[in-house]
């Protein structure tokens, strides 16, 4: 066998004890406060990491007893191993020699140290540091026994690794700037670094026995012991756990100087020790000052925070162009997300639609103007004020007016445009005050105060800045929906200007009709209806939907409903009148607002026109792409006319075709926009099978079906306008009509007058009898003398009374003025001085002179 002298070797002829078998006592084994007691090893010994075995050998030279650690060392039972050869057992062939030249020495009182290889059971070689030690026979006479040996085997290589971790530990815990620290499985410092112990303020000797208590206030010490036992039980290690530090505060620990440094931020790493067995020794751990750390993390968060407060707003505030609504979405955003009480002040002229305040104009330059509060947002409760020092302002509800002083910040803020901090104030709940003013465009249109209650953070220099933000895109919705909000209420009243004031009288019919606007506050729409009354008791029904919203809609729907009443009196024929309004509508488009330049915006328009003749109880339709009408005949369902579609108004290229309907009494005529059954939320199929239910089951009075009508529909409306005109069928009294037909006779014109003045008289309408009997024979001379084929006289009594002359004829009279040498051309002078009105129109085989008279 080699010899490597080892490091440390025992001296010559000294007896080895094994320690941990023996029964030598250890530093684990003392009880603190009892040093130097004997006791047993606890469990995680060294020798757990070393690997060490004990053996004995005989005088013979062969293995006379064999340890538990030797039979684990060597992989071989005491049963195998006591009276084996060692050399052959465990030493390569190789240097069996040697190895038994070795044992010679060591069995002649040679002590000896060194290293020597071994084989394992499995056949494996290893390098062992044997420590050989001669000694005689126990029962043997002094000085006449033949001596044995007692050995020692540590395996090398774990040793060397353990020397090597050992360094690299020292090195760690005693020159890194990081602290270290090793708590005993009593829970106890056992052993700190220099670095540690400097951060802590404190020597390691003054350290060694503290527990967490003696280190951290006691929330956090708790924390530190409940991690430590977690640790130790096996939980795993934990990384990362943040304290407020403090220095010892124990009586016999004082802290330097009485201080205790409470704002440093400490993040402590825990690891369990444990030994080979398995067992714990201990928690070790890591400490770092991360106060920078903490404050730059803080800070970030402060960013993210922000930016996550910037987002949410650029997608949250300004949904809708509603001033109260657009106030209430920035509330919603800022509380309590960046402050606890908020409140938005907007000038009273914006919500009465004028143009608004500017700083600098007369009566506003002080910022004393008349405010409304129009949103209020809060989660402390009982707060009396969100100013203090510098003037203190009640917290006024929403919807109330206030005037704030010339001297307050609330004034300053609008006066200057610029925010306002004012100085805390007496308010025992609120801590810090902000005020925003609201500008856009150059216009100071209100303030947003915002306050933090007493426990908050004041508001600080990056606090205002994202405060000033905020304000900013919620100024900018808010003028824009003020801006929506003039448009919208000019277009509307536009819009209900053109629409037929009051319960329109028609002859022969009962007239209802309901409009309603969308729930969109920004825009109108483009529908109308109209009822005009015709000559021959006959009455226009017009409804119609120009395409798109706002002011230019509900300009365009204006210009085409006068177009309307301008083609509706000259008697035109439904399709004439519809494709009179097509080319309307085509040069509607035909404006641009630059010169040479055409525009290329197009209106189209929707209509349905539709004349109804009371004396006949027929109704003439022409549609221009809009929904059918739908009529309710007594006895039978709601069913939609068949009415050819056509093309919208503006799009020009197909005529309109007409057709008629005879409608019985009692009949209900409806014609409605597709607000009423369509939307995004149901088909229009749907909606025309509601509406037909609707009627069918509805109520016989006119007014209330169209109650009942609505209230069935409207859950699904609210996107578009809707207009409804419903008209119901009256027949005319049995003696409201006069009729006769007369031959192309000078006798007609004496037995036309004798016939007209015995129907009024007749009808109690004597009054009226001379100037009828005058313009009849004015009228039916006209038709001998400039029509032609048979005449026709016929007389209706309804609100007025109207007397038509028919004839073959198609040339139109027309009045002019008759000089003093003229014989004639004096008696349509006569009618128009006479008559309340007059008039002619066409007929498919000539034409009709007319003349009214009231009653």
């Amino acid at each position: 066998m080699n010899s490597i002298p080892a490091p440390n070797a025992p001296s010559s002829g000294s007896h080895a004890a094994v320690p941990g078998q023996l029964g030598v006592p250890t530093d684990r084994g003392r009880d603190r406060g009892a040093p130097g007691s004997w006791g047993h090893a606890q469990p995680g010994s060294i020798y757990d990491f070393v690997r060490v075995a004990t053996f004995a050998i005989g005088p013979d030279g062969r293995i006379s007893q064999w340890s538990g650690r030797a039979a684990e060392f060597f992989g071989v039972p005491a049963a195998d191993a006591v009276g084996a050869d060692p050399i052959s057992t465990f030493v390569p062939r190789e240097l069996w020699q040697r190895g038994r030249a070795r044992l010679e020495r060591i069995l002649g009182g040679e002590e000896w140290v060194g290293t020597a290889p071994y084989r394992n059971a499995d056949g494996s070689e290893g390098l062992a540091e044997l420590y050989a030690m001669p000694d005689a026979v126990p029962d043997a006479a002094p000085g006449t026994g033949t001596p044995g040996a007692t050995c020692l085997a540590v395996d090398l290589g774990r040793l060397r690794r353990i020397e090597t971790d050992l360094a690299a530990s020292e090195a760690v815990f005693g020159q890194t700037p990081t602290g270290f620290f090793l708590f005993g499985n009593d829970l106890r410092l056992q052993r700190v670094n220099d670095a540690f112990a400097a951060g802590v303020g404190l020597s390691p000797a003054e350290l060694q026995g503290l527990t967490p208590y003696d280190l951290f206030l006691p929330g956090e010490a708790e924390r530190l012991l409940v991690a430590l036992r977690k640790v130790l039980d096996g939980g795993g290690p934990i990384v990362d756990l943040r304290f407020t530090g403090a220095v010892p505060r124990t009586a016999s620990v004082p802290a330097p100087g009485g201080r205790r440094d409470g704002g440093r931020r400490w993040a402590i790493s825990l690891y369990r020790l444990t030994g080979a067995a398995g067992h714990p020794m201990g928690v070790a751990g890591q400490v770092m000052d991360v106060t920078s750390r903490h404050v730059a993390e803080r800070e970030a968060a402060g960013v993210r925070r922000s930016l996550a407060l910037l987002n949410e707003a650029s997608s949250h505030i300004g949904s809708t162009l509603d001033l109260e609504t657009t106030a209430k979405e920035l509330l919603d955003v800022i509380v309590p997300q960046f402050c606890d009480l908020a409140t938005v002040d907007l000038y009273t002229a914006l919500l009465t639609g004028d143009s608004g305040p500017i700083s600098g104009q007369s009566g506003l330059s002080d910022g004393c103007g008349e405010l409304r509060r129009v949103a209020v947002s809060s989660v402390v409760g009982g707060a009396s004020s969100v100013l203090g020092a510098e003037g203190s302002v009640p917290v006024a509800e929403a919807g109330g007016t206030l005037c704030y002083p010339r001297r307050s910040p609330h004034a300053r803020a609008l006066r200057t445009g610029r925010s306002v901090v004012p100085q805390p104030g007496p308010d025992p709940l609120l801590r810090s005050t902000l005020v925003v003013p609201l500008v856009a465009r150059d216009q100071v249109l209100g303030l947003v105060q915002l306050s933090r209650a007493i426990g908050s953070e004041p508001f600080d220099a990056r606090d205002v800045a994202i405060a000033e933000e905020l304000v900013a895109r919620a100024a900018v919705c808010v003028d824009n929906a003020r801006l929506y909000r003039r448009e919208h209420e000019r277009a509307l009243l536009l819009q209900r200007s053109l629409l037929p004031p009051g319960n329109p009288a028609a002859t022969g019919l009962e007239i209802a009709r309901r409009y309603l606007p969308s729930n969109n506050n920004t825009e109108v729409g483009g529908d109308w209806f109209d009822v005009i009354p015709l000559p021959g008791s006959r009455t226009a029904l017009v409804i119609g939907d120009v395409m798109g919203r706002g002011l230019r809609a509900a300009v365009a729907m204006g210009q085409l409903r006068t177009a309307v009443r301008t083609l509706a009196m000259l008697d035109l024929d439904p399709a004439e009148v519809l494709g009179a309004l097509d080319e309307i509508a085509r040069g509607l488009g035909g404006d641009s607002d630059r010169p040479g330049e055409e525009s290329t915006e197009l209106y189209l328009a929707t209509c349905v026109y539709a004349v109804y003749d009371a004396v006949k109880q027929r109704c003439t339709f022409a549609n221009a792409g809009h929904l059918p009408p739908v009529l309710l005949s007594p006895g039978e369902p709601a069913r939609m006319l068949d009415v050819p579609p056509g093309l919208p108004l503006g799009v020009g290229g197909e005529p309109f075709e007409e057709v008629w309907v005879d409608l019985p009494d009692d009949a209900i005529l409806g014609l409605y926009t597709d607000g009423l059954v369509e939307s995004r939320k149901h088909q229009l199929d749907e909606g025309l099978r509601a509406f037909r239910t609707a009627l069918t089951n509805g109520s016989k009075e006119l007014e209330k079906l169209c109650d009942q009508v609505l209230d069935e529909l409207i859950p699904h409306h609210g996107e578009d306008d809707i207009a409804l005109l419903m008209a119901k069928v009256q027949s005319l009294p049995e003696d409201a009509v006069g009729d006769w037909r007369l031959p192309a006779e000078l006798t007609s014109v004496g037995k036309a007058r004798d016939l007209a003045c015995g129907w009024l008289l007749t009808r109690g309408l004597d009054e009226l009898v001379d100037t009828t009997e005058l313009l009849v024979s004015e009228l039916v001379t006209n038709a001998l003398r400039h029509g032609r084929g048979e005449i026709r006289l016929r007389l209706l009594k309804d609100r007025t009374v109207v007397c038509e002359v028919w004839d073959d004829g198609y040339a139109q009279p027309r009045q002019r003025r008759a000089q003093e040498t003229d014989e004639g051309g004096r008696g349509l002078q006569l009618v128009s001085l006479l008559a309340e009105r007059w008039g002619s129109r066409r007929t498919p085989n000539g034409k009709i002179v007319w003349f009214e008279l009231s009653l």
